[in-house]
């Protein structure tokens, strides 16, 4: 939306450009529920999911191979105390990969951590962000920009045509204020850019450079701002296609596990999908920390005028590379989890 938000004010109007860009939030947020319940649980007898199960089949078939020479020398070396415990690997994959062409176990369970990992993600964006705190501090970063994108034409005009074009450019603006309000209540950095926006409209002579430069930045800036912002969406919306990705190689992970390694590659599986997930949490749980500082700092005092450039690269660049590298870490550890308390299982049964 920000990309062509200059097009976009032209021709729909601001308030259409803001509902429209909720819609547009909803409808993706929908659309990837509904590609998840099509990938997992619709007809998985004949579609992507299905076939990868048949790959996991397959798999499980040549590594069970492997895994009765290994049951047949354990059960020479140790007689009857490790091949017992190892027995329990073909049940669960052949229980996992059961396909009824409604969703097998395993998708059941894989979509089943999703909405368990999707509900914790929610519970954090509610409780930290009662009061649409990131949502403000975004629109408190692209404000100006937005009204440059109107206000600037009228800079190269004189006269009585400079002023009719500030009257129309206010009028598209103070709608913009309106929503804010209508959204924020009447928050004082609000009212800092209308009175900035009203300095400039109700200014006598021609407008300097020293003044537009002060509302509006550049048109470089801008289209920095516009990419980092989009940057940031694109990156969310990458999580949730690779939290998909690994949710359909699922399958293949689970029909690999009769392989006799320590490491089984159904706990890898299991981590690289826990840890996009954490990679989920954290990136809004920074992003939402990071625009409350904001908000109750200098949104609060209508005196100071911040630049907020910092705070668009912070969650186009800064934000995705900190939530990866919490990511692997809590994934490292909790592979290491797994494996720990698999051998643990093992010598105790």
């Amino acid at each position: 939306m920000q990309l062509a938000i200059k097009l976009i004010f032209a021709q729909v109007g601001i308030d259409q450009v803001i509902d429209s860009g909720a819609a547009t939030s909803q409808s993706i947020a929908e659309g990837w529920d509904k590609q998840w319940l099509d990938l997992l649980q619709n007809n998985t007898s004949n579609n992507l999911y299905g076939a990868l199960t048949n790959l996991g089949i397959f798999f499980a078939v040549g590594t069970l191979l492997f895994f009765m020479i290994q049951f047949l020398k354990d059960l020479i070396s140790y007689e009857y105390t490790r091949p017992i415990s190892a027995l329990i690997w073909p049940f669960i994959v052949v229980v996992l990969l059961s396909n009824s062409g409604n969703g097998s176990i395993l998708s059941n369970l894989t979509l089943g951590v999703r909405n368990f990992l999707n509900g914790v993600n929610q519970q954090v964006v509610v409780s930290a962000d009662a009061n649409n705190i990131y949502q403000q501090a975004l629109n408190m970063s692209v404000a100006e920009e937005v009204a440059g994108s109107l206000l600037r034409p009228c800079q190269s005009l004189t006269g009585e045509q400079q002023s009719q074009c500030f009257v129309k450019a206010a009028e598209k603006v103070n709608v913009l204020w309106q929503k804010y309000r209508e959204t924020y209540g009447n928050k004082n950095w609000i009212n800092r850019l209308q009175t900035k926006v009203d300095n400039i409209r109700y200014g006598t002579g021609i407008v300097s450079e020293t003044s537009f430069n002060s509302l509006l930045g550049s048109t470089v800036q801008t289209s920095i701002k516009n990419f980092l912002v989009s940057l940031q969406y694109a990156f969310q919306n990458l999580i949730e296609a690779t939290m998909l990705l690994i949710a359909a190689l699922g399958p293949i992970a689970v029909g690999g596990s009769l392989l006799p390694v320590a490491g089984k590659p159904i706990f890898a599986w299991l981590t690289g999908f826990l840890s996009i997930g954490i990679a989920k949490i954290s990136f809004n749980i920074i992003a939402v920390l990071t625009a409350a500082v904001i908000v109750n700092g200098p949104g609060q005092n209508a005196n100071v005028d911040p630049d907020l450039m910092w705070f668009i690269i912070f969650l186009g660049i800064l934000a995705p590379i900190l939530s990866l590298i919490v990511a692997a870490a809590g994934g490292f550890a909790v592979f290491s989890a797994i494996n720990s308390t698999a051998s643990l299982v093992k010598e105790r049964i």
